[in-house]
């Protein structure tokens, strides 16, 4: 699935997570729900009243002498998902998509945001915003250009872009006489003032050492190895992005939505370690657990979070170089910091080491898979028996979904908003159900449900696509050409060190050969309790080489606009390949264990290998969780799954009683268990 970043511009950061694993559908030109000419305007219910906002901000804009300010729609860590305290281009506009940026002048506000938004932005502004149905930094820079005098000055808060979105904007601006000012206190927040949630306070805390793949010093350790060999020889590493610091510390809480994760900035030099942070937020066990109450070179000093800064402008006085990963890094610190002393890539060597999973973080991660399986499973199985009936519906079923996910051990809740989609909200991209808006599922019609969970060992995402009826011979072909992608891309075997932009292709080619395509990424790394959507490992043009040990998703797709949807996603490992002759080569292992939709497969399009490949996953999804489902007596899920994989012939698959399967399981699971 999914938000989230990356070596683009900072709100576009999130578009290209969304690209990941959800598409964008092509929506033709209409007419805006709202009719601003009459008197008074027309405004549907759900439109948010901003005349006071917009006065209170506008207050602020002209006290600093700007003529515009941009408002994107990140935190200062450019993360996918941000706090409620941080959601200031939904407060001062209504809009609560999750991707936007809105722009205010003494005159004007509007909002840019892509087609997944449209409807939703109608319906929750009022007549104080234009709607601009584009997304990137020229047409939004073309428009302030156009509506800001010459000498004019545009101020945008430098911790919510990242150095090359600044990059960008400040492009735009050069030669027209327009300036872009830096201000590092938000003129949303002035005039959000009191409303404005406050800064999550729950504890930090250290997770279990059984949940861990190395110790924190372990990891400390290696990452000043990085930096020592590294030929710009860096005295400092800064480490902006939230998973950096959790992964590094192995300290997790709840700061922002879907994601284990608390504010935090961490500097690393050779001799000291230094934590921004809250420090009220730790408890005497978890500030031993960091050794805290010492200043040796392994021990973490805790230093006010707001002022990281400071902190770091007073650090580069010295002869000294700080090393930053660029796509995660916000100018709001890159501008403190002398060019002569900065060394500067990418991502960091943090963001990369744990993009690489080692021995125990692997089988933490597959055992994560296993249980979120068994949820899934019985869902499936609940929906195959009550969809029928008429009663279910996409909000109740997604509601369902986390429940039963939740009740799985060592449960920290969803890894994102449950994509729970029925016929034709399928073909949306970043559809998700609310309790006022939804559709009743319908055993005449496709439901995809893409849905994730946080465990304490493992981050999960997964998405199948089923249908309960009667599916035409085009919704058959279509899902079996996506299956037909996942196949061929688990089992591809390729060169170590190979950037999967290059071999995404695989997942296409049984869609391109008839005609077929999806408008959405491939895949995307996923962590062990942290991203569903880690980066910098996928099938995208700015993600690393693929190597032993990571995590990605594979997930090809096919929509068809107004009537279907369809997406197959699983999660697999990075192994190393058998091959026939001598040399280094990779694979992936599946680790997602819930079968597909046997009644969309037509199994006359698949190769003899690809069937092969699928028995064998099937025999896998058996070995994996049949075991599991026996122990824990769920016999109605035990008969489903038998039956679901069942080896399936070069010919029609023959489908048995749902009765007898039932009948058939219950008496071996009675006969396993005597």
């Amino acid at each position: 699935m999914a938000q989230a970043h990356w070596g683009c511009c900072p709100w576009l950061v999130f578009l290209c997570a969304c690209a990941w694993s959800h598409p964008k559908p092509i929506h033709l030109g209409r007419e805006d729900v709202r009719n601003c000419t009459t008197n008074p305007p027309y405004l549907p219910i759900t439109a948010v009243n901003t005349t006071a906002r917009l006065t209170a901000l506008r207050q602020q804009i002209q006290a600093w002498n700007l003529s515009a300010y941009i408002i994107p729609d990140t935190d200062a860590h450019m993360s996918e998902y941000i706090g409620l305290h941080d959601e200031r281009r939904a407060w001062i506009s209504g809009f609560t998509g999750t991707a936007g940026t809105a722009v205010v002048t003494m005159i004007k506000a509007a909002v840019w945001t892509d087609s997944r938004y449209w409807t939703q932005a109608e319906r929750q502004m009022d007549c104080n915003w234009e709607l601009h149905k584009e997304v990137g930094i020229t047409p939004l820079a073309t428009w302030i250009l156009n509506e800001i005098p010459a000498g004019g000055r545009v101020g945008i808060d430098p911790f919510l872009f990242s150095v090359d979105s600044w990059k960008a904007y400040d492009l735009k601006f050069q030669g027209s006489n327009r300036q872009l000012v830096s201000i590092v206190t938000n003129l949303v927040d002035l005039a959000w003032g009191s409303q404005r949630p406050p800064v999550p306070s729950q504890p930090i805390y250290a997770l279990p050492e059984a949940f861990t793949g190395s110790t924190w010093q372990e990891k400390v350790s290696s990452i000043r190895s990085h930096m020592k060999n590294h030929t710009m020889a860096p005295t400092a590493l800064l480490l902006s992005a939230l998973d950096e610091t959790a992964w590094l510390f192995n300290l997790r809480s709840n700061d922002i939505p879907y994601n284990p994760f608390f504010y935090s900035y961490t500097m690393l030099t050779d001799s000291s370690i230094r934590l921004f942070v809250n420090k009220s937020r730790f408890s005497p066990e978890t500030l031993q657990y960091l050794n805290s109450n010492c200043t040796g070179p392994m021990c973490v000093q805790l230093e006010d979070y707001s002022q990281v800064r400071d902190s770091v402008q007073a650090y580069a006085l010295g002869d000294v170089r700080i090393w930053i990963g660029t796509t995660y890094t916000t100018y709001g610190l890159y501008e403190v910091i002398p060019q002569d002393k900065l060394v500067t890539s990418t991502y960091s060597p943090v963001m990369e080491a744990k993009a690489v999973k080692n021995s125990k973080e692997q089988a933490l991660l597959k055992a994560s898979h296993v249980r979120d399986a068994v949820a899934v499973i019985r869902y499936l199985v609940w929906l195959e028996k009550n969809v029928p009936k008429g009663t279910v519906d996409e909000f109740s079923g997604a509601e369902l979904l986390d429940e039963l996910r939740r009740k799985e051990d060592f449960s920290s809740g969803p890894s994102f908003e449950t994509i729970s989609a029925s016929g034709l909200n399928a073909a949306l991209a970043h559809y998700s159900p609310t309790k006022e808006l939804h559709r009743k599922l319908s055993s005449d019609e496709m439901y995809l449900v893409d849905s994730g969970g946080q465990y304490w060992d493992g981050t999960t995402d997964i998405t199948r696509t089923v249908h309960w009826g009667t599916p035409t011979a085009f919704q058959k072909e279509a899902y079996t050409r996506v299956l037909m992608g996942n196949i061929d891309l688990s089992r591809l075997v390729f060169p170590a060190a190979m950037q999967g932009r290059m071999v995404e292709a695989f997942a296409r080619k049984a869609l391109w050969d008839v005609g077929l395509n999806y408008g959405h990424g491939t895949g995307h790394g996923i962590g062990n309790f942290l991203c569903v959507h880690e980066w910098p490992v996928g099938f995208q043009s700015n993600n690393i080489a693929m190597a032993k040990g990571m995590f990605t998703s594979i997930e090809p797709g096919y929509y068809h606009d107004g009537e279907f949807g369809i997406r197959l996603e699983d999660v697999a490992l990075v192994v190393e390949a058998k091959t026939k002759y001598p040399g280094t080569y990779l694979t992936f292992e599946v680790v997602s264990f819930v079968p597909y939709d046997r009644n969309l497969i037509d199994v006359s399009l698949l190769s003899p290998e690809q069937l092969q490949y699928l028995n064998h996953y099937y025999q896998n999804i058996r070995e994996q969780v049949g075991p599991v489902l026996q122990r824990r007596q769920l016999l109605e899920e035990f008969a489903w799954l038998q039956q679901h994989t069942e080896p399936l012939a070069a010919g029609a698959p023959r489908r048995r009683s749902w009765a007898s399967v039932w009948a058939a399981c219950t008496l071996a699971l009675l006969s396993w268990t005597s």
